[in-house]
């Protein structure tokens, strides 16, 4: 048993952790990152970078969060390195974001092929931008992605579409029973409907109230049955999950844009830049 001393000493620690994990948006020093030298205008400038760029590494973290919450993390430490030396050197911002884009460190997703034929889709066809969410729908932040990649669509009603992979969780119980019922759905041009009401309810994903999800959406629902539990859907649940495997995704939801990872927030003020940038490109 601890004495009441080292108790204490364990209570003080935790809390510098905790407190540490939540200002990294305030902090004026990071983890293993070396602000000697700067003025204070230029350390200004290092830390604004390092609180709004994001991280590379897949964390979905930006790099300042991420030197707080996984100080190991080489990605972050070494653009870190980059963004202070950069702004030592007299750059302004624009000088170091081109420098971090410089990195090979910030290219780690280069654009991938990802098949999407036959998967479901919003969005007008001929869409400039492609973004491709691989998800689960038993989480919670799958959930939350919903309504942000709506907006999304709203904002851009003629130019992005969004397309839909599966990628259940092994830690998501019900998740791969949910998403053979979208697949067995959309076989009847349901699929978006049992999407919305599925996650709108994603913590009682039982058969017995899917099925009664699926009712109220009108399908056929002995048709629907005998999908839900055909080989042909467990192929194709196998196949999306292959292809995410193949992609690299490790986690829900894993967004890619035009065939490039994005790891940064889907809100429309961060996600819009990128989409933005490549209409440009077009």
């Amino acid at each position: 048993m601890l004495s009441s001393s080292a108790r204490g000493t364990v209570l003080v620690l935790l809390a510098a952790t905790l407190l540490c994990a939540q200002d990294w948006q305030t902090a004026d020093s990071l983890p293993s990152v070396d602000f000697t030298g700067l003025t204070a205008g230029q350390k200004s400038l290092a830390l604004k970078v390092l609180r709004t760029a994001s991280c590379p590494c897949g964390c979905v973290m930006k790099m300042a969060e991420c030197r707080v919450k996984d100080p190991p993390c080489s990605y972050s430490r070494t653009l870190a390195a980059i963004v202070v030396d950069t702004v030592k050197k007299g750059g302004n911002e624009a000088a170091v974001l081109a420098a971090l884009h410089a990195s090979p460190l910030m290219h780690r997703f280069d654009p991938i092929s990802i098949p999407v034929t036959g998967d479901p889709v919003l969005g007008p066809a001929g869409a400039k931008v492609t973004i491709v969410e691989f998800s689960d729908f038993q989480c919670p932040y799958c959930a939350l992605a919903v309504a942000k990649l709506n907006a999304v669509l709203k904002a851009y009603p003629k130019d992005v579409k969004l397309i839909y992979k599966q990628y259940p969780l092994e830690i998501h119980s019900q998740a791969a029973l949910a998403a053979e019922a979208a697949l067995a759905a959309q076989k009847q041009g349901k699929f978006w409907e049992l999407h919305d009401a599925m996650y709108a309810d994603r913590t009682h994903l039982t058969r017995q109230n899917i099925l009664a999800m699926a009712g109220k959406i009108g399908l056929d629902m002995k048709r629907f049955q005998q999908d839900w539990d055909s080989p042909a859907v467990k192929q194709a649940l196998a196949r999306e999950q292959k292809q995410g495997d193949e992609a690299g995704v490790n986690g829900t939801p894993t967004i890619f844009i035009d065939g490039k990872r994005y790891n940064g927030e889907l809100e429309l003020d961060a996600i819009g830049p990128i989409i933005d940038k490549e209409i440009k490109g077009k």
